[in-house]
């Protein structure tokens, strides 16, 4: 059985296809957030550690950590603020983390100062980026997510991102990198614009599973990109995911409606055992109060949710707002 090991200084996390599903809460990212893109720039990291202990309340298993600001030069700027948030998070909450940059030197800078086992958020099958990225992940030890483009960009054809997937896990082997360290983003398409998007990464998924025996991740909300009420989407879509294979995605655990679709998939799938985190979650449930009343007292970050905003760093690089 496939088994990723992510680790912060003191707790370590398996993703696997017989875990509970693996929640990484994307708050900490100023992509498309102006505020927070401004208080990281100018050294002012509130919103940063408010999100960080936020997303960790609200059940998050792992946190992403972005801090792709605008800049005129971000390969100047980028790899001192990536140190200095992460460093911030990690000394903060005790859940592992996901290193998520583009530019190559801050992740080497992230991974020289990071505790633990870190994601490493991530390589696509562009020449370039597999020779700076991969022998990174096999010099510090830790796994990435291979997200499947390359040269030629986004393919709308599934059976270009598989092979552009088998590609990146091919020549990370090639690298001494096992499969399990390495996370297949197979790339999410809003359904709104492709209306078979959904059906096109459930039959990836499979083929992941069973083929390259890969845990696999993705930007939960590119989903229901630019359809009202998304968050009703998503929650659909988390519950399809998991029945189809993944293991975990990028995305706001700060929404209860998509929490619950998360615990109540883990409870289907058996990966709740004795459905022990249901009922400590919601073991004071109240109708009345439209399933809003979560226990605070919930063990293994199971906590109590809290309303919040974001648009995920995969959302970005697709080139997608909401």
């Amino acid at each position: 059985m496939t088994r990723t090991i992510v680790a912060s200084a003191r707790k370590e996390i398996v993703i696997g296809f017989d875990q509970p599903f693996c929640v990484i809460g994307e708050r900490i990212n100023p992509t498309g957030r102006k505020k927070l893109a401004a208080e990281m720039t100018e050294g002012n990291f509130d919103t940063v550690r408010n999100d960080a202990l936020a997303q960790v309340a609200a059940g998050a298993t792992m946190l992403d950590v972005n801090a792709g600001v605008t800049a005129v030069d971000p390969n100047a700027t980028e790899p001192a603020l990536l140190v200095k948030t992460l460093e911030i998070v990690q000394d903060l909450v005790d859940v592992p983390l996901s290193i998520d940059s583009s530019v190559t030197a801050a992740i080497e800078a992230a991974l020289q100062v990071a505790k633990g086992r870190p994601l490493v958020n991530s390589v696509t099958g562009e020449e370039e980026k597999l020779e700076a990225i991969l022998p990174l992940i096999k010099k510090y030890n830790v796994p990435v997510v291979a997200i499947s483009n390359d040269e030629t960009g986004i393919s709308m054809d599934p059976d270009v991102r598989f092979a552009v997937a088998k590609k990146i896990v091919e020549r990370a082997m090639d690298h001494g990198i096992k499969p399990e360290d390495v996370v297949v983003d197979p790339l999410v398409m809003p359904i709104g614009a492709l209306g078979d998007a959904g059906r096109q990464v459930f039959a990836l998924l499979r083929r992941l599973r069973e083929e390259l025996k890969v845990n696999t991740t993705c930007g939960l909300s590119n989903i229901s990109f630019g359809l009202p009420h998304r968050h009703g989407i998503n929650a659909a879509f988390i519950p399809m995911v998991i029945g189809a294979g993944m293991t975990s995605a990028i995305m706001n655990p700060c929404r209860p409606q998509e929490m619950e679709a998360v615990r109540g998939a883990n409870v289907l799938a058996g990966t709740d055992r004795d459905c022990a985190t249901w009922i400590r979650t919601y073991k004071d449930y109240k109708p009345a109060e439209g399933g809003n009343a979560v226990a605070a007292s919930a063990v293994g970050g199971e906590g109590a949710a809290s309303g919040g905003r974001r648009r995920g760093g995969r959302e970005a690089r697709m080139g997608a707002r909401g």
